[in-house]
């Protein structure tokens, strides 16, 4: 920009630094009223203030690097602190009236001519859109990733290895089991009847509804390679139509101890050990 258009811009940034206590103030009163949590995110006010007041004698690439690391920054507190998306984007139109409104001030006040006032409010204005769109697309992506490891730890805790003796295992399954979890159902018998050092594991499907291919193949997976550590596997909780569906399918059970009853296979598994 030009040198006189900088120091055009240098006088709006220190009027909105000079002001911005008493901005973001202003706000936080007008919300305590509608919602207490609101009046929390004084900090976040002022370091939007002042983003704003730097980029806007920051060439476009700059700013656009500025507004996006406030924006990864904003979207990271509002999933964090279970804050919604449209605070944000509230307040940020809320600046950009403000703002405006001081760069009107200043240009009346300095005698703008028409072309830098446009200059100057189609780059604030630029600035005030990047900012809702990188806040937005950072807070979709931490959202979703945070989303996803809950819904990870739902599915690891649904599939619990449950210790009943320094030997012997059970891997209780409830529900329908889909591939996500399935897949957890192979990592958590793996990985417990290693840690514990288990030389048995009752798998019990006596509240699984349905056995499928994918679930009767992937649990055919799981005592394969329990079998390779050493583990010995016994299916429990076997009804008459979980043993057709499994003989349709073709599978093999012959080499696999099965009960219908988990009661069955403990004491089995009892007197085994």
């Amino acid at each position: 920009m030009p040198y006189i258009q900088q120091e055009k811009l240098h006088a709006i940034k220190e009027t909105i630094l000079q002001r911005k206590e008493k901005l973001a103030e202003n706000k936080r009163l007008d919300l305590a009223t509608s919602h207490n949590i609101y009046t929390e995110l004084t900090t976040f006010r002022l370091d939007l203030l002042t983003t704003y007041a730097g980029s806007l004698l920051m060439e476009k690439e700059a700013a656009n690097e500025v507004m996006e690391q406030w924006g990864n920054n904003m979207a990271n507190l509002l999933v964090n602190n279970g804050l919604p998306l449209n605070l944000a984007l509230e307040e940020i139109s809320y600046y950009r009236d403000v703002i405006g409104e001081i760069i009107k001030e200043e240009a009346k006040n300095n005698d703008f001519s028409l072309d830098a006032f446009y200059q100057i409010i189609s780059h604030f204005n630029s600035i005030v859109d990047n900012a809702i769109q990188f806040v937005s697309k950072s807070y979709v992506k931490d959202y979703t990733e945070k989303i996803n490891y809950a819904q990870y730890a739902i599915d690891e805790l649904s599939v619990p290895v449950v210790r009943m003796t320094e030997d012997i295992g059970i891997l209780p399954l409830v529900g329908d089991l889909d591939t996500k979890r399935a897949q957890y159902l192979m990592e958590s018998a793996l990985e417990k009847g290693s840690q514990y050092k288990l030389e048995w594991l009752i798998i019990d499907l006596s509240a699984v509804p349905i056995i499928d291919t994918m679930v009767a193949d992937q649990i055919f997976k799981v005592i394969g390679a329990l079998r390779l550590l050493g583990i010995q596997v016994v299916l429990s909780g076997i009804r008459a139509e979980i043993a057709q569906t499994m003989v349709n399918l073709g599978l093999d059970l012959a080499d696999i101890t099965t009960f219908s009853s988990l009661h069955q296979a403990v004491e089995y598994v009892n007197q085994a050990d």
